[in-house]
């Protein structure tokens, strides 16, 4: 069988910071001459192993290690293995890194260089293969966007040239109970963690610490809440789960089922006749 035929590579544009490429890639044969990018490749191997040329040397990735290539890096892939090799990975401008470190660094706008072309980081492999879980599952702006923030934010500190980690602030509780009161009365609306952060006064690296410092959930599992709330009124009126989930915020049907459930111990469907029972 030609290899070519079997060459495969999926693009799509997660829902976070005004669309970041990623890519699905399951390839056998393919081999990639020099070539640059005009982001930041950050990619896992889930499958087999890659061999590439980078910063004047050759690398290899191993399944589960975690490929790092800097903006306008010279660099080529190829398989490592056998069978060929299969990736996911998402290419952050320099300016989304940036924007973190002007949040670190009081308003210093730069971006970090990674020295190390493969690292072997669990924790943050896992993270990884939770925010490619998230984007195909069509999750929400804001939890999107605090998976990816939380990840950039852990390369940059762990893995780059910079790695001075910032002190905490104290965030003003009443701009915190406006975000919060904004969840609450706007729980259906995709908004960013960019806004939410905005509304608190602080950057998001402080306000994602001092949101969940102060209400013991992280902005996006707050969110879920506050739609959770919503659809438990909706239901109790006899609004049908259907129409309840889009009302909510929720992308279908399925994705409400889930976190009522995991919320509550039962299915929206369930609730519903359970509460129509109690009014009669």
């Amino acid at each position: 069988m030609d290899n070519k035929l079997q060459e495969k590579a999926d693009f799509t544009l997660a829902n976070a910071y005004g669309g970041i490429e990623m890519v699905r890639a399951d390839y056998k044969g393919q081999a990639f001459s020099k070539h640059v990018h005009e982001g930041y490749t950050i990619g896992v191997i889930e499958k087999g192993a890659q061999r590439f040329y980078r910063t004047g040397e050759i690398h290899t990735a191993d399944t589960n290690s975690i490929i790092l290539v800097n903006a306008d890096d010279v660099h080529t892939g190829e398989s490592a293995s056998l069978g060929g090799w299969q990736y996911r990975a998402m290419y952050p401008l320099p300016e989304h890194f940036e924007n973190i470190s002007n949040d670190l660094y009081d308003k210093g706008k730069f971006a970090p260089y990674f020295s190390s072309s493969v690292i072997n980081d669990p924790s943050l492999t896992d993270q990884l293969r939770l925010l490619f879980n998230q984007v195909d599952n069509n999750a929400s702006q804001l939890l999107t966007e605090t998976i990816m923030y939380s990840l950039m934010l852990r390369l940059t500190l762990r893995h780059s040239s910079l790695r001075h980690i910032p002190k905490d602030i104290s965030g003003s509780k009443a701009k915190l109970l406006q975000v919060k009161e904004y969840l609450d009365s706007y729980p259906a609306e995709d908004i960013s963690l960019k806004q939410l952060a905005i509304i608190a006064g602080l950057s998001q690296y402080h306000f994602i610490r001092q949101f969940k410092k102060m209400f013991e959930l992280a902005p996006h599992s707050y969110q879920i809440q506050a739609r959770l709330k919503k659809a438990k009124t909706l239901l109790k009126a006899g609004v049908k789960p259907v129409i309840v989930a889009s009302d909510c915020g929720f992308h279908d049907q399925s994705h409400f089922n889930r976190h009522f459930k995991k919320a509550l111990g039962t299915s929206p469907s369930k609730f519903q006749k359970q509460a129509v029972l109690y009014k009669n």
